[in-house]
């Protein structure tokens, strides 16, 4: 099962981490130098959460954003 929000289907996106090392010119420093870049993922969070669909109770994978907007129903107790 993917990663994945399935209301508005947001997904993992990459970046990059940067190493830095140095001190800031401002402090007295050469400055900062960038020492090394790897690739990284930008993971959304992700949570189980019970909706009601079409009528019917179901467990879904939905983001943070998308439960505290409001965009799922839950069901009444």
């Amino acid at each position: 099962m993917a990663r994945k929000c399935s209301i508005c289907g947001k997904g993992p996106s990459s970046g990059n981490s940067i190493a830095k090392r140095g001190r800031p010119k401002r402090e007295g420093g050469v400055g900062i130098k960038q020492t090394g870049v790897t690739k990284r993922k930008f993971k959304p969070n992700i949570q189980k959460v019970r909706a009601e669909i079409d009528g019917k109770k179901k467990k879904i994978r939905v983001c943070a954003k998308c439960i505290k907007s409001g965009k799922l129903v839950k069901p009444s107790a």
